[in-house]
């Protein structure tokens, strides 16, 4: 930090709100002459008052002394999954057995957060979210510490448990989630002091799994859309994920948002049901025209620079001016694939990453698709994820998957 530096932030900043010099000083009880040095590079504002000029701004106190936003915030569901290997999903009535039992974070915070953390540490990781004030909480926030995570934002609810899924693994990789709501149910905008936020970009699932953040706005369509508009204000770049709800609104609560995002990124499920599109044909292959079809209403809906679809088969993105990309996923074995819990978040990390350091579109999918295949080589959401070297030379050991992507 030096004086000069600040100076102009404090500059521009000023101007930004229409504020003459006098003006500023007034509100902070000062003299127009303290502020006209410390905008000349003379001097430093009394650290008593950066909290104050923060606010008045609505900037963080990391923002006023360095004039640049660093790092992701990842906001949204906390929980802790409690992950059971099953032999075979069982109709009503009758038995599975389950071979092993494993506790591990789970939702969108943690799991792409821990992801993010291990790809590059030196990405600066923020956590918001919320809690309860039991073993489950604690368990999680502390995961999120040791892997570097800044919780400082993580609130504590007074009130409700912290949330849990029960996460029913088959050997094929595919899983079923039993989910109680929790403290997530209770997480929403009064929780975020968003002039706290220092990152250059904020991610935020799960649309339909946040009930706060879901509910109507007479001005912006959902709470969630509101959220998304503040936090742009603030010059933060936005970024969303959505979970897959059979019972869920799709268009009505989706859509809203899309306007406030710079990025979407969500499976081919979510994204086609916002518009009633079915991602597969008959045979089960990718519809790879409704895809496109939904990747292109997504940016019609108001999305700013890309949308990002993912699935088993295949990556896709589409950028502002409709660009197309596909990336084909790594062909696996399934004979070493231990599960696929929150291989979405891994695909999501992977494409933060690739996202943030400025990738362009096809290596960002390669990125994703990656770090996504390191997730299917553990049990739980988080344990499979590797180093940013690692992840890039996977691809020297497995071919990639033969699909019709265009």
């Amino acid at each position: 930090m030096d004086a000069k530096s600040m100076g102009k932030t404090i500059a521009e900043l000023r101007k930004k709100h229409g504020l003459t010099q006098k003006a500023l000083a007034g509100k902070l009880k000062i003299s127009d002459k303290a502020v006209s040095k410390w905008e000349s590079g003379l001097g430093f504002p009394e650290i008593t008052l950066l909290p104050e000029i923060s606010k008045l701004f609505g900037v963080s106190v990391d923002y006023l002394m360095t004039g640049e936003r660093k790092g992701i915030v990842i906001a949204g569901n906390i929980l802790t999954d409690v992950c059971k290997n099953i032999d075979t999903y069982p109709k009503i009535g009758m038995l599975a057995n389950i071979s092993s039992v494993k506790r591990a974070v789970g939702g969108c915070v943690p799991n792409t957060g821990i992801d993010l953390a291990t790809i590059d540490k030196s990405i600066p990781i923020s956590a918001i979210g919320k809690v309860g004030d039991d073993e489950y909480g604690r368990y999680v926030t502390e995961r999120m510490r040791h892997a570097g995570i800044n919780t400082d934002m993580v609130r504590i609810s007074s009130s409700a448990p912290t949330s849990f899924s029960d996460v029913m693994n088959l050997p094929s990789g595919e899983r079923t989630f039993f989910h109680a709501r929790g403290a997530n149910a209770e997480f929403s905008p009064a929780d975020v002091d968003i002039n706290s936020i220092n990152a250059s970009m904020l991610h935020i699932g799960y649309i339909l799994l946040l009930d706060k953040f879901d509910e109507f706005d007479d001005e912006y369509g959902t709470v969630m859309a509101r959220f998304l508009h503040d936090v742009q204000e603030k010059g933060i770049k936005t970024s969303i994920d959505v979970v897959s709800d059979s019972t869920a609104d799709y268009k009505k609560t989706i859509v809203p948002a899309l306007k406030y995002c710079d990025y979407a990124i969500m499976n081919e499920i979510e994204s086609t049901s916002i518009w009633g599109l079915e991602p597969r044909h008959e045979n089960g292959k990718l519809n790879i025209e409704n895809i496109k079809q939904t990747m292109r209403n997504i940016l019609d809906a108001g999305v700013k620079e890309k949308v990002i679809v993912h699935s088993k088969e295949a990556g896709f993105i589409m950028d502002k001016d409709y660009n197309y990309t596909a990336v084909a996923s790594l062909d696996i074995p399934r004979s070493e694939i231990k599960g696929s819990v929150g291989a979405g978040d891994a695909y999501c990390a992977g494409c933060l990453y690739g996202i943030y350091h400025g990738l362009p579109d096809k290596e960002i999918l390669e990125f994703a698709c990656s770090a996504a295949s390191f997730n299917l080589f553990a049990e739980d959401s988080v344990s499979g994820m590797r180093s940013r070297e690692e992840i890039i030379k996977l691809p020297e050991k497995y071919a990639r998957e033969v699909h019709d992507l265009y």
